[in-house]
């Protein structure tokens, strides 16, 4: 009896100085196995906690839907378990993140690092209580530095009457201000809306015109140099999942989430960017552009702007309106 009892402590002993059990966390996201986001962020994420738990925390990504299609059900999934971790845009929900949609709106960031920067310079202070239901791992900025389409809106009279989807209903009112009109349609809707005509233009990132989504094959105009505007795709843990790994795991969560993964989802986001930018040098060199490339003027560009003043006073009453008082504050701050 004695020595049993001896050896079945040890056994304790041993277990008790084991690694954390072996864990495997889901990964529900919308888009293709190619998207940046899972070539770029997502494998950098794989990377760290396989690295920094010797192996015993790993993910698998479900892509392209397979826990659940369309975008906008990403966030309810992360918050209901469909997926441990899930990848979305908060624009496709803005009622649950509407100060987190402030920092969508056109102001001081001059690129998609900068903007993630600013976002999490207030987050604590400003947006955390928004995102209480999950834990959050990352929230990372692209910027919507194009309008493409079929009709050219280059110019502050092009954009009169325009049916312009955005990147959030945040903007409409700012839409709205520079005469165009705003169409509601999701990322996965904008081939067939630019092709059908249902739409005359999206306000997007430069790397939409590439593969998956391949605007370039519906689109006559491409048009830079207008006021950006900064997308949100955040990438959430549901709480209990979160809670329930061992301290360890949680400790590597930790480390990792907020700023660094932000960052590294930026990172993606602008690499994309990059590598469309360049594709473009080059149908540009070699004559083989499907599409106009037009550069707002500076003298259209102030007309714009200048329109834009009247579109965020109107934000700041709407907010008002809906009990956020404090809306300009939040998005002075973001644009110190």
């Amino acid at each position: 009896m004695m020595r049993g009892l001896v050896l079945a402590g040890a056994g304790a002993i041993l277990l008790a100085g084991q690694s954390a059990v072996a864990e495997e966390l889901s990964v529900a996201t919308f888009v293709p196995p190619t998207h940046e986001s899972n070539v770029g962020a997502f494998a950098w994420f794989a990377e760290e906690i396989e690295a920094r738990s010797g192996g015993t925390l790993t993910m698998k990504l479900y892509p392209a839907g397979q826990l659940g299609s369309g975008p906008v059900q990403q966030y309810k999934r992360a918050v209901e378990g469909v997926g441990d971790i899930t990848f979305g845009i908060a624009a496709l929900t803005p009622t649950l993140f509407p100060k987190t949609m402030l920092a969508i709106l056109p102001g001081a960031a001059t690129s998609t690092e900068d903007s993630t920067r600013r976002l999490w310079a207030v987050y604590d202070e400003y947006l955390a209580d928004e995102w209480s239901d999950v834990k959050v791992l990352a929230l990372g900025s692209a910027a919507g530095s194009l309008m493409i389409g079929n009709r050219d809106v280059s110019t502050f009279d092009g954009l009169q009457g325009a049916k312009i989807v955005p990147f959030s209903s945040t903007t409409i009112p700012l839409m709205q201000s520079m005469g165009a009109v705003p169409v509601a349609l999701p990322v996965d809707e904008h081939y067939t809306g630019l092709s059908t005509g249902l739409i005359d233009a999206v306000i997007t990132t430069v790397n939409n015109l590439m593969p998956p989504w391949n605007l370039d094959d519906v689109v006559d105009y491409a048009v830079y140099n207008t006021p950006a505007t900064h997308q949100i795709a955040f990438i959430v843990m549901n709480k209990e999942r979160y809670e329930g790994l061992s301290d360890e795991h949680r400790t590597i969560i930790d480390d990792i989430a907020g700023l660094p993964f932000s960052l590294e989802l930026a990172a993606s986001f602008q690499h994309a960017d990059d590598v469309a930018y360049a594709w473009i040098e080059e149908q540009l060199a070699s004559g083989e552009m499907k599409f106009e490339w037009i550069e707002v003027s500076d003298e259209e560009r102030a007309k714009m702007e200048d329109a834009l003043l009247d579109g965020m006073e109107a934000i700041y009453k709407e907010y008002a309106d809906r009990g956020i008082d404090n809306a300009q504050e939040i998005y002075e701050a973001l644009n110190r």
